[in-house]
């Protein structure tokens, strides 16, 4: 069976880091974390959700493929997020590719298209996404929680991709 693909939209610009060259901030999950993910990516396909989690599912770049991980989506004024707390990791590096991916919680299946937000644009969201899950991601965050100041979310945007997602709820 060959891979379903969302249509197309145009991408958000590439973030200056990458445009630059720069190395972009990740932080390669370990074995446990390999385990513990795969078993919510797993629940979450199954329809259980563990403290609002779902699995994301966006296009290979390369690959052409599906590739799938858990997410915390946030719902924020309106408007649904996608935060990688981990960093520029491949999900964010597919997401910027393919502009788009799906959103799975048992037989919910949500097509969305995703714009990347800019670091100015990130500070309220990131300080809502750290208050409702800083429990669970924030060893990524150096030290930045919820409580912290705007312009300490600020510096911290740059090493955290956000993308405001729209379609299908």
């Amino acid at each position: 069976m060959s891979p379903v693909r969302t249509p197309q939209t145009p991408q958000s610009p590439v973030p200056p880091a990458a445009q630059s060259g720069a190395t972009a901030h990740y932080l390669r999950p370990g074995r446990l974390d390999r385990v513990f993910g795969a078993l919510v990516g797993r629940l979450a396909r199954r329809g259980v959700s563990l403290m609002g989690t779902a699995e994301l599912s966006v296009i290979g770049r390369s690959s052409g493929e599906w590739r799938s991980i858990p997410v915390n989506p946030l719902a924020f004024e309106g408007a649904d997020y996608l935060v990688s707390a981990r960093g520029h990791s491949q999900w964010v590096r597919n997401m910027r590719a393919a502009g788009g991916g799906r959103l799975t919680l048992g037989r919910k299946v949500r097509h969305f298209t995703a714009v990347e937000l800019t670091d100015a644009e990130k500070p309220a969201v990131l300080r809502t996404y750290l208050e409702r899950w800083g429990w669970e991601v924030g060893r990524f965050f150096d030290g930045v929680t919820a409580t912290a100041t705007d312009e300490e979310l600020l510096a911290a945007a740059p090493r955290h991709p956000v993308f405001r997602i729209t379609g299908e709820r």
